[in-house]
């Protein structure tokens, strides 16, 4: 029989935490957790524990963290009726080993709400994701996916890569920033009785020596066609259904090599685009009311300027000069480069230069493979994906490692973008970031690279005053009310904070912003009763005081 512990905090004799009980845990034993918020994250290697709900709602809350809230390297992982909720780090990662999840809502603020790396069995049944940049990333693993939700996601659903085998059985994924499925890199899926609904691009998107068995299942509301299969792709399509997305609403490379049954188009309607250049000025208000940021601003303003004669002496029949998208962002986290490299996507598109509203965002755990030969595969498979949008590397340095020895996949990885820059320099823009000296270091890393930008733009780190301001935004887009007497508690602690060697900019601003949110809630509950609607809006000197303290 399996041992039981009791994690309690008030009560006498229980476990104050769960990560006290999981020490004590022997292998094979449930953590029973009693009702309440749980601000921890947990790390497991080879251990089998069970970690349940004891007849109420348990949250684990690690959004001020930015680490993964559970993470495991072998052994078993069970998880039952938890929540989960993750800050700029997934919910769960688990390396190798077993997951099983069942009636589990987790949350990310950005990355996947669930990354695996196999080998590893996975199971989620009955289970709710929401948020974040990716649902589920499932590669070199086996997993079966039962009565699942997956919603509001800036990029993909769920990801099925390098040799996943993946099984989605009765799940609906809704809200995605791109596509619902993408399997790609000899990623094998399964959808039988699932719902995709309300993506940006495909609704699925089979790639790259991948296969996709798709039965009963039904997509709608793609801005993209309801399902691709790209070329070396295999799969069978059976009795599924699409309406309102693009056409052709099926897209298929190699016919031969897709078997398609009773596939019905109902009521296709072509997705309208964004219209072209009606959106610039608009885009560029979005960049301008950005907080801080005058040099970044004035170099996008410079670009978009240039952008627009060309295309403008291109209708007049004169000649223009050939203009590299390519640009490297330097600064520190947390400065607003991943939101300014969004909107210059958008640019490029309404001005017509590139043709997908596409972002695709990765890092060096994308782009570098396991074994010789394997990143030139990754590396391109990633290139070719962005084409016709954006490439966003982020802390692209970490790809040329100075003094790291035998670090040959990074620059392999390197070498690749260097040519692929060049061969396909007018159908995708490529954007590389990271901390400034890094990136320096990076363009010392191939004799062509520093060539392939047009442009560095430096940016900043904000003020004390402009990180208070981003915490009022933070307030007001929360209907929240901040007591205007905090204002300079806010910018005294911005002033000592940003003296700290690796700073977080906004980064930090978002963490504080939810330590002042948690004392609020502190100070409510003590209460012991409802408070009004005003005490729930109001954010009080002693919140402020108490979170940066």
């Amino acid at each position: 029989m399996s041992r039981t512990l009791l994690v309690a905090p008030d009560r006498p004799g229980a476990y104050p935490s769960i990560g006290a009980a999981v020490l004590d845990a022997p292998d094979g034993a449930v953590v029973s957790i009693a009702p309440g918020v749980y601000r921890e994250t947990i790390d497991l290697a080879d251990r089998s524990v069970t970690l349940t709900a004891d007849a109420g709602d348990v949250v684990i809350d690690a959004t001020s963290a930015q680490t993964p809230v559970l993470r495991a390297s072998g052994g078993q992982l069970v998880l039952r009726e938890l929540t989960v909720r993750a800050g700029d780090a997934p919910a769960i990662e688990l390396t190798g080993g077993i997951l099983r999840a069942e009636h589990c809502a987790l949350s990310a603020g950005f990355g996947p709400g669930v990354l695996v790396a196999g080998p590893a069995e996975v199971s989620l049944a009955h289970c709710r994701l929401d948020g974040g940049e990716h649902g589920l990333v499932l590669e070199d693993c086996t997993a079966t996916i039962e009565h699942t939700k997956i919603s509001g996601v800036s990029a993909d659903g769920v990801i099925v890569r390098l040799g996943a085998t993946v099984v989605l059985r009765d799940c609906q994924i809704t809200d995605c920033g791109r596509r619902g499925v993408y399997a790609y890199q000899y990623g094998r899926s399964s959808l039988e009785g699932c719902e995709v609904i309300g993506t940006a691009e495909a609704g699925i998107l089979v790639a790259y020596d991948s296969t996709a068995v798709l039965r009963h299942s039904f997509v709608r509301d793609a801005g993209g066609a309801a399902v691709v299969f790209g070329r070396r792709c295999q799969g069978e399509v059976v009795s599924c259904r699409w309406e309102n997305t693009a056409e052709p609403a099926l897209e298929i490379a190699e016919p031969d090599q897709v078997s398609v049954t009773a596939a019905v188009q109902a009521e296709v309607r072509a997705v309208a685009r964004e219209p072209a250049a009606a959106d610039v000025e608009s885009l560029l208000e979005e960049l301008d009311a950005m907080v801080g940021l005058a040099g970044v601003k004035d170099e996008v303003h410079s670009l978009i300027d240039e952008l627009q004669v060309n295309e403008w002496r291109r209708k007049a029949g004169l000649p223009t000069g050939s203009l590299s998208h390519h640009l490297v962002f330097a600064g520190a986290p947390g400065t607003g480069k991943t939101t300014v490299a969004r909107i210059y996507g958008k640019l490029l598109v309404a001005l017509g230069v590139l043709p997908k509203n596409q972002f695709s965002e990765v890092g060096r755990r994308d782009l570098v493979g396991q074994y010789v030969g394997h990143t030139a595969e990754k590396t391109t498979v990633l290139f070719e994906a962005a084409i016709g949008g954006v490439l966003f590397i982020d802390e692209a340095y970490t790809l040329s490692r100075a003094g790291a020895e035998n670090d040959s996949f990074g620059q392999e990885a390197i070498d690749t973008l260097v040519k692929l820059m060049e061969d396909r320099r007018d159908e995708v823009a490529v954007i590389v970031a990271g901390y400034s000296d890094e990136m320096l270091r990076l363009m010392d890393a191939n004799p062509g690279l520093a060539s392939r930008f047009s442009k560095t733009i430096d940016f900043e780190n904000y003020a004390p005053d402009e990180l208070t301001l981003i915490v009022q935004r933070m307030v007001s887009a929360n209907q929240y009310d901040l007591d205007v007497a905090a204002e300079p508690i806010l910018e005294r602690h911005f002033a000592i904070a940003s003296q700290v060697t690796n700073f977080g900019n906004a980064r930090d601003a978002r963490r504080l912003f939810d330590r002042v949110r948690t004392a609020q809630s502190q100070r409510l509950r003590r209460r012991g009763c409802m408070p009004d609607v005003n005490d729930l809006r109001t954010l009080l000197v002693d919140d402020v005081t108490a979170a940066v303290s």
